[in-house]
């Protein structure tokens, strides 16, 4: 019987048997199928700043704000001459000729100002209907993740899932937040998780391409021939057609594992260490590296969920775990946080722009929220604490390549940051963004009952961005 996403974690013990993880979107449905359609981007590149970054310290700087709003940070030039970013940005800063930046974008106070509502919205391009809690389950009902669509409305990879989420799941440990997966689509259509290893920033485990030692692909072949025997002996119980997507996921996972060139996509140690060098050190930067890799390979839309270091952030004060910096905002994001992110990003832009490849692929860095434009999470010791609260009414993305004309800012906030001012833009204007890079504008659908449906209806994709 199919699993619902909620079920994930019992959906993995199962489908070790066949050393595969639970769905791949390169299974395409033939009612999904884009073959000819024309695109921009082979690619996407997903970057998600787990915890919601200030974007008043970053990439919209409010130098003309009260000192209570506008924080410690000082504006820099970059490479285009319409944007200035925060001073903690230097590298960044000399690629922003790639970059668009939406400063616009807003929840308009529909979603809840919490992370589950803002991973949800801004994941799917939907919003989350009450009531839409914290502790809220994934379900099989839910929008499918943007990175499922792209993946399921293109060709089968020839050996690599269409989509790929790492070095985690989306959501802290034990948390798996709703809008990562595939949804109504189907399970058939969840991303391929990848995990990392901080503490072995080159370690990445695929588990659909790892055997234990013992474990010979004989004896897999064997393990295969007793679930086979198994899924027969259930075929009289459940539907022919739930039991048919697990048929093809075992497939897809036996195809990989037996595949050379699966496994190679995901060795780091087989790029030069000049070029490791040059993206800096840590299992984000190595997973932004990894994230070029496939995309290379042709992986039609990889992300990259950041991953933070609990004692690091403990030993450092940073209380509310990654970029959601409710405490020591500018200790956290000058001396942990955005050192982190700022070689890395700036190495991939220009690591794909150099291989001819950052028109093909377009990149977004985006997260479920940004921060209060005041200073003084009133949760964690007000101003004595420095912090900011979570801020899903305006927050920025960045953009680039994939047919992005680069050095350009689209709409604004107010001059507090506080809420978005001119051209207001929505999580779904977003959604039917990345579709457009991406070539995709037939956004029907089939669910795994065979009942018909349509993607997205809202939305406006901001063609104004493109060349």
């Amino acid at each position: 019987m199919a699993c619902r996403p909620a079920d994930h974690l019992d959906c993995h013990r199962r489908t070790l048997l066949t050393a595969g993880t639970l769905g791949f979107c390169g299974l395409a449905l033939p009612t999904l199928a884009a073959a000819g359609m024309r695109r921009r981007a082979k690619s996407v590149i997903l970057i998600w700043l787990t915890g919601g970054p200030s974007h008043v310290d970053l990439w919209d700087m409010k130098p003309q704000a009260p000192s209570d709003y506008r924080g410690e940070f000082k504006s820099i030039a970059t490479s285009a001459p319409d944007i200035e970013l925060g001073e903690l940005l230097p590298h960044v800063a000399q690629q922003a000729h790639h970059l668009a930046i939406v400063r616009s974008l807003g929840h308009y106070n529909r979603a809840r100002n919490d992370h589950h509502t803002g991973y949800y919205y801004n994941l799917t391009g939907h919003q989350p209907e009450p009531p839409f809690l914290n502790s809220r389950k994934p379900q099989s009902s839910d929008w499918p993740y943007i990175g499922c669509v792209v993946g399921a409305k293109r060709p089968t990879h020839p050996y690599l899932p269409n989509t790929i989420t790492l070095p985690q799941m989306a959501g802290e440990p034990g948390s798996y937040r709703p809008g990562q997966f595939a949804a109504r689509l189907g399970v058939q259509h969840d991303p391929l998780f990848v995990i990392g290893d901080l503490q072995n920033p080159l370690d990445f485990k695929v588990p659909s391409l790892v055997l234990r030692d013992d474990v010979t692909l004989r004896r897999m072949q064997q393990r295969r021939w007793l679930l086979d025997q198994l899924d027969n002996a259930q075929r009289s119980l459940e539907q022919a057609g739930r039991v048919q997507k697990f048929s093809l996921q075992q497939q897809k996972a036996f195809s990989l594992l037996a595949a050379r060139r699966s496994k190679e996509a995901f060795d780091l140690s087989r790029e030069p260490a000049a070029v490791r060098e040059r993206y800096g050190p840590g299992l984000n930067a190595m997973s932004m590296l990894m994230a070029r890799r496939l995309v290379e390979a042709e992986v039609p839309f990889v992300s990259v969920f950041w991953k933070h270091d609990y004692k690091e952030d403990k030993a450092n004060g940073c209380l509310g775990g990654a970029w959601d910096t409710h405490w020591k905002n500018f200790d956290c994001l000058r001396k942990v946080l955005v050192p982190k992110f700022d070689r890395p990003f700036a190495a991939l832009l220009a690591d794909l722009a150099e291989r001819g490849m950052l028109e093909q692929t377009l990149v977004l860095v985006t997260s479920e929220m940004g921060r209060s434009p005041r200073i003084g999470d009133p949760r964690s010791g007000g101003k004595k604490g420095s912090g900011r609260d979570h801020w899903t009414h305006c927050m920025s993305v960045l953009m680039a390549g994939g047919g992005i004309r680069g050095g350009q800012v689209y709409g604004s906030s107010d001059r507090f940051g506080a809420y978005p001012d001119r051209n207001p833009v929505e999580p779904e204007d977003i959604a039917r963004t990345v579709y457009y890079a991406a070539g995709i504008s037939d956004l029907s659908a089939t669910d795994p009952d065979g009942r018909k449906f349509n993607l997205m209806e809202s939305g406006q994709p901001l063609t104004q961005l493109f060349v």
